[in-house]
C-alpha cells in the first residue's frame, strides 16, 4: 500500500448541510486533488493502469478529486477524503481476477425446465375456451 499522500493538494469551500450559521462563515469542505500523470511514487505501468481504471473520476487534465463535507471539521473532512483517496487508488491496482466460466449443473437444468412447465400449465389454465 503506497502513501502518496505529499502529492495530494487540498482545497477548502464552504458546505452545506448541519452547522447553522456555522455553514455561511467556515469553509469546512475539503476538495482532495491528486494529478496522477505526474505522480512521482507509482511506476509509468501503475500510472496507466490508474489512468485506466479511474477514467470515470479523472477530469479532463486526468486529476482525480474527491470532496468531502461529513462533518463540522475543515482537519476532519481533510483526513476522511485523504483515506478514500489512498484506499481508492490503492484498491484500482489490485489485479481482478479473471471469471471461471462454469455451466449450470443437470439439477439446475431440470429445476428451470419444471418451473417453466408448471408456468406454462398455469396459464394455460387461465385461457377461456371460446368453443
Amino acid at each position: 500500500m503506497k502513501d502518496f499522500s505529499a502529492e495530494i493538494g487540498y482545497k477548502t469551500a464552504r458546505s452545506g448541510g448541519k452547522g447553522g450559521q456555522n455553514v455561511n462563515k467556515v469553509e469546512t469542505m475539503v476538495e482532495a486533488r491528486w494529478p496522477v500523470a505526474t505522480s512521482q511514487v507509482f511506476s509509468e505501468e501503475e500510472k496507466a493502469k490508474l489512468l485506466q481504471v479511474l477514467a470515470t473520476k479523472l477530469n479532463l487534465e486526468g486529476i482525480l478529486i474527491l470532496r468531502s463535507s461529513e462533518t463540522r471539521s475543515q482537519l476532519e473532512n481533510k483526513q476522511i477524503v485523504t483515506r478514500k483517496m489512498i484506499a481508492l487508488v490503492n484498491n484500482s491496482l489490485i489485479p481482478k481476477r479473471p471469471r471461471l466460466a462454469t455451466r449450470p449443473s443437470k439439477a439446475v437444468k431440470e429445476k428451470r425446465l419444471e418451473n417453466k412447465k408448471r408456468q406454462s400449465e398455469r396459464k394455460a389454465n387461465r385461457r377461456r375456451d371460446w368453443d
